[in-house]
């Protein structure tokens, strides 16, 4: 039975063909959601994901990286102060109004202060040690290579930070934020463009490096609740970089509006890909009939149905893969902030098959006009 079904399937492809294509369909919007909502909001911790350090230390409550509120030196003393840290590094973060070179109008910016040694934790994934010598210069600043059309300038243009003159003296990828344009610099540069001059002698984070082997949960958990250095407060980078995403997707509204196209993606697939199915199982009616009258019972019909439905499911999402890939590839030459892991892409395939599975056992109450008799009408 399984045979006849796979037979059926390759014989009759054109009248099968719409429900792979729904599927299909379905499962890319799926994949292709989730890589948009993961690289979107992903940008929210580029900071951190785009640097080495395994601690930050920052103000006590803050929700996301960029929601940072400005702390005192003594927090990089007790940072040092621990026997498994070998590194600490300050990163000062300033909003600041961008005016290009022809003055067309500001745009918001984050300006990142770090130190620009080759050797420095900030940005070490997304700045090359040539690159970050470049901050060196005063004034110098490096922005991403998507954000230069929206800024207006290229490398060499000076332009206008707070009222203060910078000059872009480089690019990289893999910079950009959420809610706003990223500018790097140096720690120096940054405290010249920061208009509130009472944080002046202040950080808004410090980053730390551990020993090998050192378990960074440990090492927070350890170094938090220390009141003597003033307030602040030690997270992991893998638990700060999620609560930054987690932020961002949920408690701005965001996400419910993302889960709520998913739902939406799935019951439209689901109701396409049901009624497809059931249209090519009433067009193979007397086909089921006439097994039927054969001997052939409707429990082995049904696993027939079932198995069309699980080869309409497999075929849908290997073109949905195979598209997808393409897509994400084309997206990420183009700077569209994508991202795909292996769980979630497992997430949204298995959600797509079990679209398909349930489109089948839809299809099979169908098979109740499957009558012997109606061959004699």
């Amino acid at each position: 039975m399984v045979a006849l079904a796979r037979k059926t399937l390759v014989y009759e492809w054109r009248r099968f063909l719409p429900a792979i294509l729904a599927v299909g369909f379905a499962s890319l919007l799926q994949l292709l959601q989730a890589a948009l909502v993961l690289g979107i909001f992903g940008s929210a911790s580029v900071y951190i994901t785009g640097s080495s350090a395994d601690l930050w230390a920052g103000y006590p409550g803050t929700q996301s990286v960029n929601l940072g509120r400005p702390i005192g030196e003594d927090v990089a003393m007790r940072l040092r102060m621990d026997p498994d840290v070998v590194k600490v590094e300050p990163f000062r973060w300033v909003d600041a109004d961008w005016r290009g070179p022809h003055d067309t109008g500001g745009v918001s910016v984050f300006v990142s202060g770090i130190d620009p040694r080759a050797d420095g934790m900030m940005f070490s994934r997304a700045l090359p040690p040539a690159l970050r010598a470049r901050l060196n210069e005063p004034g110098a600043v490096i922005v991403d290579k998507a954000d230069l059309d929206s800024l207006g300038v290229t490398i060499g243009d000076t332009a206008a930070i707070n009222g203060q003159r910078v000059k872009v003296v480089g690019v990289s990828s893999g910079l950009r934020a959420l809610g706003g344009v990223n500018i790097v610099a140096s720690l120096e540069t940054a405290r010249v463009l920061d208009v509130a001059p009472e944080d002046a002698g202040m950080m808004t984070y410090f980053v730390a490096k551990l020993r090998p082997g050192v378990r960074p949960n440990a090492a927070a958990k350890r170094l938090n609740g220390s009141t003597a250095f003033g307030p602040y407060t030690v997270w992991t980078a893998k638990k700060f970089a999620r609560e930054s995403q987690l932020y961002w997707m949920f408690d701005t509204g965001a996400g419910a509006g993302v889960l709520f196209l998913a739902g939406i993606v799935f019951l439209v697939g689901a109701v396409i890909t049901s009624q497809t199915l059931i249209a090519a199982v009433i067009g193979s009616i007397r086909e089921y009939a006439t097994l039927n009258a054969l001997g052939v019972g409707r429990g082995s019909l049904r696993k027939v149905v079932m198995e069309q439905a699980f080869w309409v499911g497999a075929l849908g999402l290997l073109c949905s893969v195979v598209i997808g890939a393409i897509l994400l590839v084309i997206a990420r030459n183009r700077s569209v902030p994508m991202e795909m892991r292996p769980l979630t892409a497992v997430a949204c395939l298995t959600l797509s098959m079990a679209l398909a599975i349930v489109s089948g056992l839809a299809s099979v109450r169908s098979l109740r006009r499957a009558d012997p008799a109606s061959l004699l009408r």
